[in-house]
């Protein structure tokens, strides 16, 4: 069985998916009349996942006016490995995330890392390794093209 297309980093969504909106400021700090300038503020995520291959978040931050704030996307891929006999489990990060200022400027990084943990627990055998960049105009692109189909699915 193969990973389906839609968990990489900025692939199509799938059709079906239906996105979830819900305030920025919690319940208690709009009850309360204490969320200040984020009181008016939305998160738009989407959650995606297939347990044998990873998950998928993308996540995105209105103001009050429904301007774009912030967005990102981020998969997760867990795999098994067996080198030599030796069983591990390799986990993949990747995202592209960060501010979009008012003139359209994004302001982000595209992050790529990698844990490998063996099956023994031992913390002497764990592998971290992160890499960090600023994402190309074509992965800007790529991720205002998923944001906006996102927000074109909530009207």
């Amino acid at each position: 069985m193969a990973a389906p297309p839609w968990l990489s980093l900025l692939a199509p969504l799938p059709h079906d998916v239906v996105p979830q909106r819900k305030p920025v400021a919690s319940a208690q700090q709009l009850a309360d009349g204490t969320a200040g300038p984020i009181a008016g503020w939305q998160s738009i995520t989407v959650n995606l996942s297939e347990p044998d291959f990873g998950l998928r978040h993308v996540q995105i931050t209105l103001d009050e006016q429904g301007r774009l704030l912030a967005g990102g996307d981020h998969v997760m891929f867990v795999r098994e490995t067996t080198p030599d006999g030796d069983e591990a489990t390799v986990t993949d990060h990747e995202s592209i995330g960060g501010r979009f200022e008012e003139d359209g400027d994004f302001r982000g990084t595209h992050w790529k890392a990698t844990l490998e943990t063996s099956a023994d627990d031992d913390e002497n055998s764990v592998t971290r390794s992160a890499q960090h960049r600023r994402p190309s105009p074509e992965e800007i692109a790529e991720l205002r093209r998923i944001i906006d189909d996102v927000l074109n699915r909530l009207r």
